[in-house]
């Protein structure tokens, strides 16, 4: 974060008082930040190196996201043009392999922002988050369970040991 805010600040500084002489557009300040901030990225293999390492884990679980997030718009979408009915509406249980606050915020968010799934709740003694979903094909709540367990909750998991 403080190497986003240095690197916003620079690039700020540098084209305000004209000590570029680059032509003042989205395309070359995203450039000149997107240097600045690589520059900072990389030394930071020197001083703080878990940093260094967990970097590419939040590029990876965030290009997951976005990829679960597109699909499920598309397959909602197809449901919604086409005249046959798709949903098959159902509350599972998913066990939970995440124990800190911060990790089943992050994997509750995760899934309630992708749509056709929602979680509803925590179980009292955090074991279990419970989830509505849109498509369970067959009835098969292993497959959606294994899905999740799999795909964020991994995820988050390497990202936050």
């Amino acid at each position: 974060m403080l190497h986003t805010v240095i690197a916003f600040f620079i690039t700020y500084v540098l084209f305000h008082r004209g000590i570029l002489q680059l032509p003042y557009s989205a395309v070359s300040t995203a450039f000149v930040f997107l240097f600045i901030f690589w520059s900072f990225w990389s030394t930071t293999w020197f001083y703080n190196r878990p940093y260094f390492r967990k970097m590419p884990k939040v590029i990876i679980l965030a290009a997951y996201f976005f990829k679960e997030m597109l699909m499920a718009n598309i397959k909602i979408a197809y449901d919604i043009l086409t005249p046959h009915y798709y949903m098959r509406p159902t509350v599972i249980a998913l066990p939970l392999s995440v124990k800190s606050n911060l990790e089943i915020t992050l994997l509750a968010n995760m899934i309630t922002l992708t749509p056709g799934t929602l979680s509803i709740d925590v179980s009292k003694d955090r074991k279990f988050l419970y989830i509505h979903a849109l498509y369970v094909k067959h009835n098969d709540v292993e497959r959606l369970k294994h899905h999740i367990k799999h795909g964020f909750e991994r995820r988050l998991l390497e990202l936050t040991a």
